[in-house]
């Protein structure tokens, strides 16, 4: 992959593909800006050496032009962060944006408008692609975000433009996950959380054959529970994943690393913060009721493996976090995490807004801006955009 060192970028107009797509309220206001900050460095060293740059990014998944996913709060939020004055364009590509391009000086940054408000975007089509190409001399790609997806502009516009790189952020992410598969400081720790077991799947199949531990939480532990006969109430539990969670239980038994499930639960009668709850000392679900976080004795024995462990990756709460009657097994792996002194990588999604909710999002050595490319890439898969840059 190369990379921003081997490439000359002094006073050149360079197309940085940045990965901006953050949250956004009602009232269109960023409500995590941790995209935009971590995307500065590379934004820094280019202008550092007189660059002129067109940003790229998406938001959200638009079905053509669509004001509520503009980029605007973007580009103010840039602005506000940095100083930097940044011109948003009015669409994509076409003439005048052309002009704008042509006509930026060293220093100066335009902003193109959401490229999924062009259909060829998400098609990897070659005409948008050299579009893109044609508004500067360079190409960076630093949205790694979007690594796992082949669009016109992250893949396309690498065979329509002379000279391209991976950006400070793509190059640190990709470089730290391939790190701590390829080499785990011991022991390792892997820490599995969300919903569905199909969906990670292939993550819990890497850790078992590379972690020393594997610890399961969130609604993913009750595909695992049915599997082993538990009653699960109103659990969220998907028929597709108790065979996937039948076949891993198989392979913990086969394999040296430890699969820890949760030993007790805190359920609720719904799923709301205003539910009447209780904790159950196992992990037999009661009728009427559903297991919305992990209890208090798996969050002290997870705490306790996350605290021994030479590294940890994390992806996935333990539970509904967002809601404070369900939050305290998600905190207690988020501070243990963080407390860790060892190596900490945790994916993006939940568990970066878990550990932005408490405050724990500067103590850990490595939080990736990815989502499905951070799991895609632990899967072992092939990154289409990584790819492009060799």
């Amino acid at each position: 992959m190369r990379t921003l060192e081997q490439i000359d970028v002094v006073g050149r107009t360079v197309f940085v593909r940045v990965d901006f797509n953050v949250p956004l309220d009602e009232n269109l206001h960023i409500t995590d800006d941790a995209r935009i900050r971590a995307a500065l460095p590379t934004l820094k060293y280019l202008l550092e050496r007189d660059c002129a740059l067109v940003l790229a990014s998406h938001l959200g998944r638009p079905k053509g032009v669509d004001a509520s996913c503009s980029l605007q709060p973007a580009a103010d939020r840039l602005t506000e962060l940095t100083g930097w004055r940044v011109k948003l364009a009015r669409s994509v590509v076409g003439d005048e944006v052309q002009a704008i391009a042509e006509g930026l000086a060293p220093g100066e940054i335009l902003m193109l408008e959401n490229v999924r408000f062009e259909e060829g975007e998400t098609k990897n089509d070659p005409q948008l692609a050299a579009a893109y190409a044609e508004l500067a001399d360079v190409y960076v790609d630093d949205a790694f975000g979007v690594a796992h997806r082949a669009h016109a502009s992250n893949v396309g516009i690498v065979d329509q433009i002379e000279v391209s790189a991976a950006g400070l952020l793509l190059q640190r992410e990709v470089e730290t996950i391939n790190g701590i598969l390829s080499d785990p400081p011991r022991p390792m720790v892997a820490i599995v959380g969300g919903a569905k077991v199909t969906d990670k799947i292939g993550v819990i199949d890497t850790f078992l054959e590379l972690a020393d531990a594997v610890l399961i939480g969130g609604a993913m532990a009750f595909p695992f529970f049915a599997a082993q006969g538990h009653e699960i109430g109103n659990s969220l539990c998907s028929q597709d994943d108790i065979e996937p969670a039948r076949r891993v239980l198989a392979d913990a038994e086969a394999s040296s690393t430890r699969l820890m499930l949760p030993v007790d639960l805190v359920v609720g009668r719904d799923f709301s913060a205003a539910t009447e709850i209780k904790v159950v000392d196992g992990v037999d679900v009661p009728e009427g009721w559903m297991g919305l976080d992990i209890g208090p004795r798996s969050s002290a024995a997870y705490a306790e493996q996350i605290a021994a462990a030479g590294s940890v990756c994390w992806n996935g709460p333990m539970g509904a976090f967002e809601m404070e009657p369900f939050s305290a097994g998600t905190r207690a792996v988020a501070e243990a995490v963080a407390s860790c002194p060892g190596t900490s990588v945790v994916g993006g999604g939940d568990s970066a807004a878990a550990l932005a909710q408490f405050g724990l999002e500067d103590r850990v050595t490595h939080l990736s801006t990815g989502g499905g490319a951070t799991l895609e890439l632990i899967e072992g898969a092939t990154l289409p955009a990584v790819e492009a840059l060799k």
